[in-house]
């Protein structure tokens, strides 16, 4: 389920999905990117580092709850779920062992990973979920324009195909990290949003996910849910517990919500000649945020200028628009498989602000579609 080591650059998200990414994109690009307004994980706020107890937490609920009612939420929802809420230490400890990584540790090469997350059994699965679901996947990619196997290798990356997509309870965990206080104003939020999303009839017992809110085969959060979801299969319900088509909509919806440009490669493998100097095209602009993702591209050029600097497509030919513009990303180093990578790189970025995440989602999807 969505758990992509860092690259000494990404903050790890705890509740995997949503994340703007579209920072400092050229005049010409930024008319194909549109930043969401979704929950930016990687902002962390500061909070309490008071220890934790049961009677705290249901001190706490008393304010949450009015919270909660002034937010609109039904009384039958809110005196269903209160009642039953009980700190779970399990989250405050999950939430609290998260990685936060060395600044000065060596940066981890790509190649292991993506052995790893773009192997033959997962090729082999998607290839599997592409051609059963290929009805669905062709009208959802005619309405957004997002490629079928971008939607399939999302689906397969965050929850194994709708393997596994977490045994939490929304409610519970979400309320347990907001009374933890580290992100209270974040997890308040979501936690209010998981109970309009049972106003609107889904049970507490859909309501399971990751530990810090992820949920179902897209692992939106429950504000995501309610602003993104979508009905793919027709029948009046954005069920993205168990229906693949809603799933699979909900992720093409996604993309066309962060920015995805329709027929725009996400990019493509390059080998880059020793002549071009890595200095001389670095990236200019600081990343607001995910720094360290970023810091690793390039400057922005077009196609054509790639071309006359020497690089030569690995895995596919040139694209037909020599305008279209990429950035340089060598993850493991001069001498290595580079990439280039278009601004619909940056829309699978705003999922997982990961560079490694991003660069085996886009792998998957074109080994997915041969």
């Amino acid at each position: 389920m969505c758990k992509s080591p860092d690259d000494r650059g990404f903050i790890p998200r705890p509740h995997c999905g949503i994340v703007a990414a579209m920072w400092g994109v050229p005049a010409r690009a930024k008319r194909f990117l549109l930043i969401t307004t979704g929950v930016v994980a990687c902002a962390l706020t500061g909070g309490s580092a008071v220890a934790q107890t049961e009677d705290g937490f249901q001190s706490y609920l008393q304010t949450l709850r009015a919270k909660t009612a002034a937010a609109g939420v039904s009384q039958r929802t809110i005196d269903s779920v209160f009642p039953t809420l009980t700190m779970s230490d399990r989250v405050i400890e999950l939430d609290r062992g998260q990685p936060g990584g060395n600044p000065n540790a060596p940066i981890p090469m790509f190649a292991p990973y993506k052995a790893k997350h773009v192997d033959a059994a997962r090729i082999r699965r998607g290839q599997a979920a592409y051609q059963e679901n290929r009805g669905k996947l062709a009208r959802i990619e005619e309405e957004t324009g997002v490629p079928e196997s971008i939607m399939v290798s999302i689906w397969g990356h965050e929850t194994n195909y709708g393997g596994y997509t977490g045994n939490f309870d929304l409610p519970n965990s979400l309320a347990t990290l907001a009374y933890e206080g580290r992100r209270r104003s974040l997890f308040e939020k979501e936690f209010i949003d998981a109970l309009k999303i049972m106003d609107k009839g889904v049970s507490r017992s859909t309501l399971q996910g990751s530990w810090a809110g992820a949920t179902g085969g897209p692992q939106f959060l429950p504000s995501v849910y309610l602003r993104l979801a979508t009905d793919g299969d027709g029948d009046g319900h954005a069920d993205i517990w168990h229906s693949d088509a809603d799933v699979l909509a909900s992720i093409g919806n996604y993309f066309v919500n962060a920015g995805w440009r329709k027929g725009e490669p996400w990019g493509f493998a390059v080998s880059v000649p020793s002549s071009v100097d890595a200095d001389a095209i670095a990236g200019k602009t600081v990343a607001p945020r995910c720094q360290k993702v970023y810091a690793r591209h390039s400057e922005w050029k077009t196609m054509a200028e790639w071309r006359a600097l020497g690089l030569v497509p690995l895995t596919r030919s040139w694209p037909a628009d020599n305008d279209m513009l990429a950035t340089l990303l060598e993850p493991d180093g001069p001498g290595r498989t580079a990439y280039l990578l278009t601004g619909n790189y940056r829309v699978i970025l705003d999922y997982n602000c990961s560079n490694f995440y991003a660069l085996s989602v886009g792998l998957l999807a074109d080994a997915v579609s041969q």
